[in-house]
């Protein structure tokens, strides 16, 4: 059998309808572990953003879902799948004759992960968006960024967090409730949801009295002195994120301050001039001698690495967190798995036509 995987998902078949952001990279989280994923896409189809990396470990078919010949075979591949994966908006898979009734009925242990921003349901289901205006309605948005205004986090609280890893969730769940019950289902991951769960642990501080809607007047936010970024003398940037009293003792005591100065560090009317005094010891010196005294210690003090240097900072590179795949450094598959490694199949990356697709799930049927 042609990329036969040994991770932990080895096994499973899943077959991707092919989109934008957090549907392929839920995939390849998927496929990294050893799921068979079966890329479906129109042919001829031109890339809008580069899938090297998100499009790895997983073969492409090319399908004309508007030919019933075509339409015919997708759905052979669906009977022969345990879940999958669509990022279009609501209805768009029921117009195609591809909606979950209809592929449940032919395939009862179907898990039919539908990836969406605004969800199948609710007022705002018909319409565009993106990351900023999922989060924008959730409180995450307006909780990031300096006081005067907030700041898109990357796509990453919403494409990404709040979508992707919710989706690969949702789906390992659906798939182990299909193996014990028979019945697959569908699993509705809208970027709104996974984004209002990620904001579970500042709902709860927020109702202990511990947050305010204030940016920059929060222990995590940037607010505190003990939590936040710091200039150096030659204006590179450090991480500072001494929380706890022995790790901020650590701090204090490496950067040579008094201790008494900030016996007051967790009063949020202390932030702004205690950020005031760290900020000044900090710009004192650059930022590799502050490194070598503080970095391999519990001061919890780092630097911000811009992503094109990350690779060779001695911690991940001394794990392989980084790798070289395709001719191209890219983060490795996570999580680690102690019998059952993940990694990246490079062999699968290659077009396959449908019959090769249904061949090969078929003689998989017979092994």
């Amino acid at each position: 059998m042609a990329g036969a995987a040994e991770g932990a998902l080895a096994g499973i078949r899943i077959v991707e309808f092919v989109g934008l952001g957090p549907a392929p990279f839920a995939a390849m989280l998927l496929a990294d572990m050893g799921a068979d994923v079966v890329r479906v896409d129109r042919p001829g189809a031109v890339q809008v953003v580069p899938d090297r990396v998100t499009g790895r470990s997983r073969p492409t078919v090319a399908a004309d879902l508007k030919n019933p010949a075509d339409l015919d075979q997708v759905r052979a591949l669906v009977d022969g799948a345990d879940a999958l994966i669509e990022g279009f908006r609501p209805g768009v898979m029921e117009r195609l004759g591809l909606g979950p009734e209809m592929l449940l009925a032919r395939n009862p242990r179907l898990v039919y992960g539908r990836m969406t921003g605004w969800g199948q349901d609710g007022p705002m289901a018909p319409y565009a968006g993106h990351d900023i205006n999922y989060i924008s309605i959730t409180g995450a948005l307006a909780a990031i960024g300096p006081a005067e205004r907030s700041v898109p986090p990357l796509n990453l609280v919403g494409d990404y967090g709040g979508g992707a890893l919710y989706l690969a969730l949702g789906l390992l769940a659906g798939v182990i409730s299909a193996g014990r019950t028979g019945r697959g289902q569908i699993i509705d991951a809208a970027m709104v949801d996974g984004a209002a769960s990620l904001m579970s642990l500042f709902v709860e501080m927020r109702a202990a009295g511990m947050w305010t809607d204030r940016r920059e007047a929060n222990m995590l936010d940037g607010g505190a002195s003990y939590y936040g970024t710091y200039r150096c003398a030659d204006g590179l940037e450090v991480a500072v994120g001494a929380i706890e009293p022995q790790f901020h003792t650590e701090l204090i005591r490496h950067l040579g301050l008094d201790a008494a100065d900030f016996s007051d560090r967790m009063d949020p009317a202390s932030f702004a001039g205690l950020r005031e005094k760290l900020a000044a010891r900090i710009a004192t010196r650059n930022r590799a001698e502050w490194l070598a005294l503080l970095e391999r210690s519990d001061a919890c003090f780092t630097p911000v690495v811009p992503l094109a240097d990350a690779p060779d900072h001695p911690h991940l590179a001394a794990r392989g967190t980084f790798v070289v795949h395709d001719g191209l450094v890219q983060p490795a598959p996570a999580p680690r798995f102690s019998t059952t490694p993940s990694r990246i199949y490079g062999e699968r990356r290659r077009p396959l036509s449908l019959q090769d697709a249904l061949a090969r799930w078929s003689l998989s049927r017979q092994d």
